[in-house]
C-alpha cells in the first residue's frame, strides 16, 4: 500500500492514477489551494484566481479530460492598474496604453538594453531585480515588474533568486516597438484561451479526482512519520496507518517537523524555506456587470493591499447570482503578521474602500462578503532557496520519501504542472495508468 500525505491537487492525482493507495488530508474537505466557496449563490476559488490553461498541450488535455463536459472557454482580458489607468497585461505589450512620455522612456530603455547587451556590456543578473533591468530594462522594470514583484512576494527583488523565472517569457524587441507604436500585439500567448468549469468552481476538478481515489482519510493531521521495517507507519489523531511505500505533497518544512529521526540540522533548513500565506477577499456586487476583465493586477501599494483582484462572474455565468457580479481580491500576507491578523470587517472593508476609489465598484452595491485564510500559498525564492531545498530534497530521498507538488518539493507550480509531475511519478512507481 502506498501512503500519500496531502490531499490538495496533486496528491488527489497521485490517489486517482494509483490503485493501491491511501490519501490522507488535514482538511475536512480535500483540493488544498484548488476549493472553492460555494455559498448565496457565489462561487469563489478561495486558494487563489485558477484558470485551466498550459503552455503544453498533453497537460491541457489531461485536466480536461479529467473536468469533463461543462466548461466555459475565456479570452483573457487582463489589465494592469497604473496611476489610474488601465495597462494592457503583459506590461511590455501595453505601452501605448501608458503617457506619450512614459512610453517613449520605456522603449527608449529597453532598446539601449538591447544594444548593451549585444555589446556585452551588461553583467549576468545575480538577482530578480538585475534578472528585469537585463530582460526588460530600467524603465519597464520600475514602473511595473519591481514593485509588483515585492508586493506579491513581500520581499525586496534583490533578496530573490532567479530560479523560477523560465516562466516569464522575455519580450521579443518586434513586440515591444509594436506595442510601442499601438499596434495589437499579445504576450504570454499560452493563457490567452483558457477554460473554467460552468459550474462549482475549481474545486470541481478536485472533486472528481476525489472520485477517482481508492481511499481518501480527511480530517486526518500528519503528526508522526516513522521508518519502519517494512516501510513506513504515519500518526495521528490516535490513529496510524502503514505502507509500504510513502509520498509526500504535504510543505516540505511540515514533513521534516514530523519525520521521526530528521537531524536538528535539516529541522534549521527547513525552518529558513520562506513561503507566503494568502488572505483572499471575496465580494458579491449587486450589478449585473462590473466590467468585462479576466483579473487586474495592482503593482502600487497606495492602489490596495491586494496585488490582483478577479472577477470570477466573467469566467462562468454560474459563479454569481441572475442580475450580480462577484470580484475577489488577493492579498500576500506573512504567517501571522499585521495582515494576517486584521479582522474579517477590516479587511473587506479595506478592499471595498480601495476598489470603489479606483472605479471599480461601488462599495454600496456589495451585498456578500467573505474572507478565507490560506498558510500556505506562494514558495518564496530567496538567495539561499537553492541550497536549502536541494539539501532537504537530498535528505528526504535517502530515507525514502517520494515528493511531488507545489508544497511537496518547495516548488512554484501551476496547477499542470502540478498534475503533470503526479502523473509522472506515478507512471515511474507503478500502478498508474
Amino acid at each position: 500500500m502506498i501512503g500519500i500525505l496531502g490531499g490538495g491537487l496533486t496528491g488527489l492525482t497521485l490517489g486517482s492514477l494509483l490503485p493501491e493507495s491511501v490519501v490522507l488530508e488535514r482538511e475536512r474537505t480535500p483540493g488544498g489551494l484548488c476549493r472553492s466557496l460555494n455559498e448565496a449563490g457565489y462561487t469563489f476559488d478561495f486558494g487563489g484566481s485558477h484558470i485551466v490553461f498550459s503552455n503544453k498541450p498533453e497537460r491541457l488535455q489531461f485536466m480536461l479530460s479529467v473536468l469533463g463536459e461543462e466548461l466555459v472557454k475565456n479570452r483573457r482580458n487582463t489589465k494592469i492598474y497604473y496611476k489610474g489607468r488601465y495597462v494592457k497585461y503583459p506590461f511590455e505589450n501595453g505601452l501605448s496604453d501608458l503617457p506619450l512620455e512614459e512610453n517613449f522612456e520605456c522603449l527608449l530603455e529597453f532598446l539601449k538594453l538591447r544594444l548593451k547587451r549585444a555589446r556585452g556590456e551588461v553583467p549576468e543578473p545575480s538577482n530578480l531585480k538585475e534578472w528585469f533591468e537585463y530582460k526588460f530594462g530600467r524603465a519597464i522594470a520600475e514602473k511595473y515588474l519591481l514593485p509588483y514583484n515585492e508586493k506579491i512576494w513581500r520581499i525586496r527583488p534583490e533578496e530573490m533568486g532567479t530560479e523560477w523565472v523560465s516562466r516569464i517569457p522575455a519580450p521579443p524587441l518586434e513586440d515591444v516597438i509594436k506595442s510601442s507604436l499601438g499596434i495589437e500585439t499579445e504576450g504570454y500567448v499560452h493563457q490567452l484561451e483558457f477554460y473554467y468549469p460552468l459550474r462549482g468552481g475549481i474545486q470541481r476538478l478536485t472533486d472528481t479526482l476525489a472520485g477517482d481515489c481508492r481511499s481518501i482519510k480527511s480530517g486526518f493531521e500528519v503528526e508522526q512519520v516513522s521508518k519502519t521495517l517494512d516501510g513506513f507507519q504515519v500518526s495521528g489523531d490516535g490513529e496510524s496507518y502503514d505502507f509500504e511505500s510513502l509520498i509526500s505533497t504535504i510543505p516540505l518544512p511540515v514533513l521534516a517537523r514530523v519525520f521521526d529521526g530528521t537531524p536538528k540540522d535539516i529541522v534549521r533548513t527547513a525552518e529558513n524555506l520562506r513561503f507566503n500565506s494568502l488572505v483572499t477577499v471575496m465580494l458579491g456586487v449587486d450589478d449585473p456587470k462590473i466590467n468585462d476583465f479576466s483579473w487586474v493586477y495592482f503593482p502600487r501599494r497606495e492602489d490596495g493591499i491586494f496585488y490582483r483582484a478577479s472577477f470570477p462572474s466573467n469566467y462562468s455565468p454560474e459563479t454569481s447570482p441572475e442580475g450580480k457580479s462577484s470580484v475577489m481580491a488577493e492579498i500576500t500576507c506573512l504567517r501571522d503578521d499585521e495582515t494576517w491578523n486584521l479582522s474579517d470587517d477590516e479587511l473587506v472593508d479595506s478592499v471595498k474602500t480601495s476598489l470603489h476609489r479606483n472605479g471599480i465598484i461601488d462599495k454600496d452595491s456589495v451585498e456578500f462578503s467573505r474572507v478565507m485564510r490560506t498558510e500556505y500559498a506562494y514558495v518564496v525564492y530567496d538567495l539561499e532557496y537553492q541550497r536549502n531545498v536541494s539539501k532537504l530534497r537530498k535528505f528526504m530521498s535517502g530515507e525514502g520519501i517520494e515528493l511531488c507538488g507545489r508544497f511537496g518539493r518547495f516548488e512554484y507550480l501551476n496547477m499542470d504542472a502540478c498534475m503533470d509531475g503526479a502523473r509522472e511519478l506515478a507512471l515511474r512507481i507503478g500502478g498508474g495508468e
